[in-house]
């Protein structure tokens, strides 16, 4: 058969750019948290590394976006900070990283009797551990970049402002905005696994990201990055990062920022944070929709 003769190649199927259904996306958003959960020891932990250097990356954007913002409209300069910062669970939900937040809803294969109580809380606390050296690596790495003293100290005064706000709240309110935070996050997970594209589920994961960060809401994995850096910044920057401009024009020092202590960063933020976040993305989101599309299959336990 000569050249001419060969049948020609059949196009290729165009891709399917149907959504799954609620129900089917509670089947795999629960697959997904099975696999983490169950993943060797070394894979989960080095996954979590890498997730809470993804926030702390999204924070870094955020923190330069709002460099000489201050004459903008509030709530344009607050929903710029919150897009950009998308940019860190963009990278978390492509990578496969394993991010705590996220983590939270491997409630539901414990519900559905895939695992046991120990292998979540297991899971649960490799994640804390390993975000918290991911995001506190990437703190130090900034340090001894120098990026806390760019733009004259304003980029580091920012960090500052922002972290002395954030230890700031009630017990209660850290609790409350923990949990409206992880409840928005676990949602922009939930939506991001609908997603057929990159492009899909970075826009999927942008919308729930920024209205959480422009709210003011309190993400204990971005604060494992946000207070520790602040808290570096106030005791080792030393005397050219304080005398920068934008600080002097301030009319900051040192000791307006005395309250930024290891002791406050942990029991003011991060506990009643942690807390919140685990109600918010393990009730809110997880409980609720295993109730709803996971409760009733007579196979569950075998899926």
């Amino acid at each position: 058969m000569n050249a001419s003769s060969t049948p020609p190649t059949a196009a290729p199927a165009p891709p399917n750019t149907q959504i799954p259904t609620p129900k089917a996306l509670a089947k795999a958003l629960e697959d997904g948290m099975y696999a983490k959960a169950t993943a060797p020891l070394l894979q989960m932990f080095l996954q979590t590394l890498t997730g809470g250097a993804f926030i702390a990356f999204g924070f870094i954007f955020m923190v330069t976006s709002q460099q000489g913002i201050s004459d903008w409209p509030t709530g344009v300069g607050k929903v710029l900070g919150g897009v950009v910062f998308s940019v860190g669970l963009g990278l978390v939900v492509i990578s496969g990283s394993d991010l705590f937040t996220g983590t939270t809803m491997t409630v539901m294969p414990r519900l559905s009797g895939r695992i046991g109580t120990g292998k979540m809380l297991t899971h649960w606390i490799v994640s804390i551990v390993g975000n918290f050296i991911g995001s506190v690596v990437m703190a130090v790495l900034i340090i001894l970049g120098g990026t806390h003293a760019s733009n004259k100290s304003a980029w580091g005064m920012t960090v500052l402002n922002i972290t002395q706000a954030k230890l700031g709240y009630d017990w209660h309110q850290a609790f409350f905005l923990g949990l409206l935070a992880n409840f928005a996050v676990c949602l922009a997970v939930w939506v991001s696994i609908a997603g057929k594209t990159v492009a899909d589920k970075i826009l999927a994961v942008a919308g729930p990201i920024a209205l959480f960060v422009a709210s003011g809401f309190e993400h204990s994995v971005a604060n494992m990055f946000m207070l520790p850096l602040g808290w570096m910044i106030k005791t080792f920057a030393g005397d050219k990062f304080w005398s920068g401009e934008a600080l002097a024009d301030a009319g900051k020092s040192a000791a307006d920022y005395a309250d930024i202590t290891a002791l406050s960063v942990l029991w003011d933020n991060l506990i009643p944070v942690l807390l919140g976040n685990i109600v918010g993305g393990a009730v809110f989101v997880g409980v609720y929709f295993w109730a709803i599309y996971r409760r009733g299959d007579a196979d569950i336990a075998k899926a």
